[in-house]
């Protein structure tokens, strides 16, 4: 299903960077879930926490929004330190997705997006447009799923809904936690793919917690590899990630089957390309911004070695087998 844009005439607030300055969290038995981790998120950019479970990476998105008070270190929403703000103002400002959604079962779907906003003392009216208009944003007809209850939507329309209640009151940054772990693959694979349309349109600062690399790589624009105490492995583009991996944690971490995923976040681009044939009837073709891995995939389809590469149509060199692999490298 297709996200359908909506208008943001309640829109107004800048998405807003994220510094954490040498955060840590330490609980009264001792434990350190995270110790002096710094990071920095700029405004308008994706960026995915990843690690085995028990890293801390959940921890430190629930310090942001200060479900869990950090031990130390500092938080910033752009100037501002999160810290020494009151925590219940800060969280709605703050939109936030949990794996299992959390929707009030007894509010129709309008008024579980439209919670935040009331809680703001917007106008009734107010409150219904904007509803209507996240339900759009997020490929859900309001007509249709606007009265119905969240018992009665499947688990990918209860995860839109979820998304769509966080944007409500326009926040500054957007948390995930696992956002999408708790629907099947193929839905998955579909809420991913409307998630980076969404994206698209409303380019907020998004901290997204994940487990799974391929979902990371698909939806990062940059990636924190987080190992045990929340410390910091590596913070990349994915394929930089995939490609030059910076300690051996990190090389195990994302397998032996990275050059297969650096291949899917790879795009062709003119510098690998020979010059296009006078003739070249017969080349499969491929889009100049394709993957490697999908350019790969049709010249493998037609058995061929070379595709030719293409920009609206027109011919813009030709890309062969050997220079599509090693622009994965």
């Amino acid at each position: 299903m297709d996200v359908t844009p909506a208008t943001t005439g309640d829109a107004g607030q800048r998405a807003a960077s994220i510094t954490l300055e040498g955060i840590r969290k330490r609980y009264p038995d001792g434990t350190e879930a995270v110790r002096e981790l710094s990071l920095e998120v700029r405004a308008g950019e994706l960026v995915v926490l990843i690690g085995p479970s028990g890293c801390g990476k959940s921890t430190v998105l629930r310090m942001v929004n200060r479900l869990i008070e950090p031990t130390g270190g500092r938080i910033l929403l752009g100037d501002e330190d999160v810290t020494r703000v009151d925590p219940v103002e800060l969280r709605r400002r703050i939109g936030y997705v949990i794996q299992n959604v959390g929707l009030f079962p007894h509010q129709t779907v309008l008024a579980n997006v439209g919670t935040v906003p009331r809680l703001l003392g917007w106008a009734r009216d107010r409150v219904r447009r904007r509803s209507e208009e996240l339900l759009e944003l997020v490929g859900l007809d309001p007509g249709q799923f606007g009265r119905r209850y969240p018992h009665e939507l499947s688990g990918g329309q209860r995860q839109r809904v979820g998304v769509a209640r966080a944007l409500a009151a326009d926040p500054v940054v957007l948390l995930m936690d696992e956002p999408f772990s708790a629907v099947d693959p193929i839905v998955r694979t579909r809420l991913q793919e409307e998630f980076l349309r969404l994206q698209a349109e409303v380019r907020k600062t998004i901290v997204l917690v994940t487990h799974d690399l391929d979902e990371a790589v698909r939806l990062g624009d940059r990636i924190a590899v987080l190992s045990q105490g929340g410390r910091l492995e590596q913070y990349a583009t994915p394929a930089a990630l995939l490609g030059a991996p910076a300690s051996p944690f990190v090389r195990e971490f994302v397998g032996e089957d990275r050059g297969i995923r650096a291949l899917a976040v790879t795009p062709v681009t003119r510098d690998v390309l020979d010059p296009a044939p006078v003739d070249p009837a017969g080349l499969p073709e491929v889009a100049l911004g394709s993957s490697a891995y999908d350019a790969l995939a049709v010249m493998l389809t037609a058995g061929a070695d070379r595709a030719l590469v293409t920009v609206d149509g027109r011919p813009a060199g030709v890309l062969t087998r050997e220079s599509a692999l090693g622009a994965g490298r």
